[in-house]
């Protein structure tokens, strides 16, 4: 259980990928409102990632959602689902995504939306505002006491 936010090497998380319940409130902002707030969250380590961080739906605000189409695959967790995010007069589409019936080890996260920080006003771990994961694929919350090279970059979306 994640309890606070110590230092990491993201070169360290594991592949394939580790589940970690988090402690911390997580929280996200659009429009000037908190489209979710929870301290029941879930993270996603993966060798070279900022982790991803994972809200129950009945945390995020009810209306802000909308189902949005297309949906992609991971190997590790299995058919990604999309959705708009609107609060405060905005829209940002495909800015959330979930697992619907993931795979195996992380079924805790069905029921569970991810946000891009970068559509978001605002995304925060605990007392920490977070950043974006470089480059416009990934979804992780990069953090100051992360360490190391996080993907995302211009020529980093393979490796």
């Amino acid at each position: 259980m994640i309890e606070s936010l110590e230092p990491e090497v993201v070169q360290d998380y594991p592949r394939p990928p580790a589940l970690e319940r988090v402690a911390l409130r997580l929280r996200v902002v659009l429009g000037g409102e908190t489209v979710a707030d929870t301290t029941q969250g879930w993270r996603v380590c993966e060798t070279h990632h900022a982790p991803t961080y994972y809200i129950p739906a009945e945390d995020v605000t009810r209306g802000a959602l909308t189902p949005a189409h297309g949906s992609s695959f991971c190997e590790w967790k299995g058919r990604a689902t999309y959705w708009d995010v609107t609060a405060g007069g905005l829209t940002r589409p495909r800015a959330a995504w979930s697992y619907p019936g993931p795979t195996g080890g992380f079924a805790p996260i069905a029921g569970h939306l991810a946000f891009y920080s970068g559509q978001m006003d605002e995304c925060w771990v605990g007392e920490t505002r977070v950043t974006p994961q470089p480059g416009d694929f990934y979804g992780g919350w990069v953090t100051p006491n992360l360490e190391g090279t996080v993907k995302g970059g211009p020529g980093t979306r393979w490796w």
